[in-house]
This record gives structure tokens, sequence and C-alpha cells, in this order.
């Protein structure tokens, strides 16, 4: 087999997996402005909306993935993109309170179940001597689906207006289940082990949540991506109400994006000179600068000439910040699931490993609920203040960069809890 001849199903896997991503992420990063400006909600309603619905995303392939073992494959994917076709659809034809909160569930349901179907297909159509390179494939097809999804939500937000992005992510599900009905059909899985039943995931769980070690590296680490998870949370609404309508925060987004990628494969190999506790540890100490650097905007008067070009000051420190917040990823992704595995008693990492991604959960609910709480205090819906002038608005904003004080102190104090923690537990549980 050559180097590139992984067979069609993993092609069209990986297909389906940009024309996903694209869709998820063009939806997501609009989604709290969706929630506020069309549907209604307020920030702090819309805050936890989206920490359910992002959160539901993570949490339910646990589920979903077992539903797929059970049923295949090929069904699996079709009922997939049925629901988030149908759902993406819902979401913009009836955006009303009650309605998005059924159609954005469908997304969920859709969504948690093609994570688990196309890796599944990526390690079933790759020999074991190809995995790898099989998987860098999947890797840089999920990168390209989420910047291509930001960066076609930009336009359209700005040309035709956000209401209609829903029906574009609808678009791109559509047309990756024609691709499904049409062009996927794995290869029957013969006399494999039937997957896990939905009961054996509630006591594999439980099992796990009841080490501590684990399930503290699972919390701390949720702070880490919570943060991260501001792009999408706060950021929105932040640089649109402070800068204006013009601002691009589907653009700024993806400066983590392309940080990440090209920066991900030598900042891995600097990491391993340290400790996984200690790679972790810089993580967060560059989410304490990081979100330090996106408040520095209050410094400015006005805007700032780069290369003789007129920047905003809000726009220049957010850019920034997530550029360094694109190099803290580099150093906390890799040896958290290294580190991870190193918890997990012998013979049961496959088991620990399987629940390792409950930090995104966890993350989801923190970032948005506090983002939701923190718009409404620090940087509120002009839309709550009609009779209000522009410049009687304006001292509304005036503490918007406190938000960012809040994102430091959590990563200060989860950089102290995981050197705590190293100190009194891994270290001890390793030496014992």
């Amino acid at each position: 087999m050559g180097k590139w001849s992984f067979g069609r199903t993993f092609w069209v896997a990986n297909g389906i997996e940009l024309f996903e991503r694209a869709a998820y992420y063009g939806a997501f990063i609009a989604l709290v402005l969706f929630l506020t400006n069309v549907v209604g909600y307020d920030d702090i309603e819309a805050g936890w909306i989206g920490g359910l619905f992002s959160a539901l995303i993570y949490f339910l392939p646990l589920f979903t993935g077992a539903v797929a073992d059970k049923i295949g494959f090929r069904l699996s994917l079709i009922l997939a993109f049925a629901f988030l076709s149908a759902g993406y659809f819902g979401v913009g034809a009836m955006p009303h309170k009650v309605p998005v909160l059924f159609f954005l569930a469908l997304v969920a349901v859709g969504g948690s179940f093609v994570k688990p179907v196309v890796t599944g297909t990526v390690a079933k159509s790759s020999s074991e001597e190809l995995r790898a390179r099989a998987f860098s494939l999947f890797y840089m097809t999920v990168n390209i689906g989420s910047f291509t999804g930001k960066s076609i939500a930009k336009p359209l937000r700005s040309c035709l207006g956000i209401e209609y992005i829903p029906y574009y992510s609808a678009a791109l599900a559509l047309i990756a289940l024609v691709l499904v009905s049409a062009l996927y059909f794995p290869e029957a899985r013969g006399a494999e082990p039937a997957g896990k039943g939905v009961a054996e995931v509630f006591r594999g769980m439980a099992r796990v949540l009841r080490n501590f070690k684990f399930t503290a590296l699972i919390v701390i680490t949720g702070a880490f991506w919570a943060i991260q998870q501001q792009l999408y949370a706060t950021l929105p609404k932040y640089v649109i109400r402070l800068v204006g309508k013009e601002a691009s925060p589907e653009c700024y987004a993806n400066v983590n994006l392309l940080v990440v990628v090209l920066a991900v494969v030598p900042l891995t190999a600097f990491a391993k000179r340290v400790s996984p506790v200690g790679s972790m540890s810089i993580s967060f100490a560059l989410l304490i600068i990081s979100s330090f650097t996106m408040s520095l905007s209050a410094l400015f008067n006005g805007p700032v000439s780069i290369f003789s070009v007129a920047v905003h000051p809000i726009t220049l420190m957010m850019v920034a910040g997530i550029a360094i917040q694109g190099v803290a990823e580099c150093f906390m992704s890799p040896r958290y699931l290294e580190f991870a595995s190193l918890q997990a008693p012998k013979g049961e990492e496959g088991l620990y490993m399987g629940y390792s991604n409950l930090n995104t959960t966890i993350a989801s609910i923190i970032a948005f609920v506090s983002s939701g709480y923190l718009l409404d205090r620090y940087c509120p819906d002009p839309a709550k203040f009609p009779s209000l002038s522009p410049d009687k608005l304006a001292p509304l904003y005036a503490h918007a960069h406190y938000i960012w004080y809040f994102y430091c102190a959590l990563a200060f104090a989860a950089l102290c809890i995981l050197l705590a923690m190293e100190k009194l537990v891994f270290k001890r549980a390793a030496a014992g």
C-alpha cells in the first residue's frame, strides 16, 4: 500500500468531517450573537444556552459512540447529518426562544455522532504503520474545516446578516448527508467485538471519576479550555459592541488556529524537554499573559498606527492575546493527554483516556456562563438602553476590559492548584 493509499472510505470520511466542522464553527462563532440579537435572549441566558450546547457536543459522544457501534457507522452518519441539516435549518427558520432550544439540541445530538464515527473510520481504514499519518491528515482536515467555516461566516454576517448563518451551516450539513448516502460504504466489521453499551459507559465514567488524581486533572485543565473558549463565548459580542459591526471576531479567532498549525510541531518538540506538569504550567502562565494583554486596550485613547495603518486598540490587543493563546495551546494539548494517561491504573489507560475530554465539557459550562454574567456587567447589550445616546452609552463600557482580569485570575488559580497538586499528589503517587 502506498503512503497515501488509504482507500475511498477514508477520504470520504475526511470530506464529511470537513463539511461538518465548517458548518459547526461557522455557526458556533456566531451563536451567542445570534441568541441575543436575533432570538432575543439576554447575555446571561445566552451564556447558559451556549454553555449547555457546547457541553453536550463534547459529552454526548461517550454515548453516541456506543450507539454507533450497535447500529453501524453508515446509518449513524445518515442520522447525524439528517439531524444536523434539520437542526441548523430550524434554528434559522424559527429563531424564537423555545423552538431554537429544540433545534440546538438536535444539532448537538447530530454532531455528537460524527466525531466518534469519523475517527473510528480513520482508524479502521488505515494500517498500523500508516495510522499516525492517517490521523495527521484527519487533524489537518479538522483545522481546514474550522478555518473555512469561520472565514465564510464573516462575509455572510456582514453582507447578508447573522440570521443567514444557520442556513449556511444547514447547506453544508445537507451536502455531507448526500456524500454519506452516495459514497460512504464502510467495510463490514466482521467478527470484531461489539462496542460498549450505554450502561457500561455510565459504569466506566463512575469508575474513572472516583480516581481523585484524574478528576482533579480534568477540572484543572477545564479552566484552561474555559479561557480558550472565550473566542466563542465573549469575543464576538465584546469586539462588535466596542469596535463596531465592522469588527471581525471570526478572523480574530482564526489567528489562534493559524498559530497552532504553524507552531504545534516545533513547540511540542521543545516541550518534551520539560515534564508534562512543567509544560502545562507554561501554558497557564501564557494564558495569564494572554488575558492581561487583551485588557491593555484600555490604555489607548485612539487608533494605533501599525506600518502607517490605523488599527483599533481592541483589535490589536485581541489579535496579540489570541496569538499567545495559540502558543499556550501547543504547550497544553499533547502533554495533557500524556500526563492524563499516567494517572490511569496499569492496564486501564484506554478506559481512562476515553473520558479525558470531559475537561472540555466542564470548560464549556464555565466559559459561557461566566461570560454571560461578565458581559452583562461590564459590556452590556446596547439594546437594553434604547433611550441612551451614544455618548451616554460610552460610560457603560469604561470597564469592559475588567472581563479579562477575571480570566487572568482563573488561569492563575488553576496554575497554583496544578503546582500544588504536583507537589502534594502527583509526585507522591508516582513515587509510591
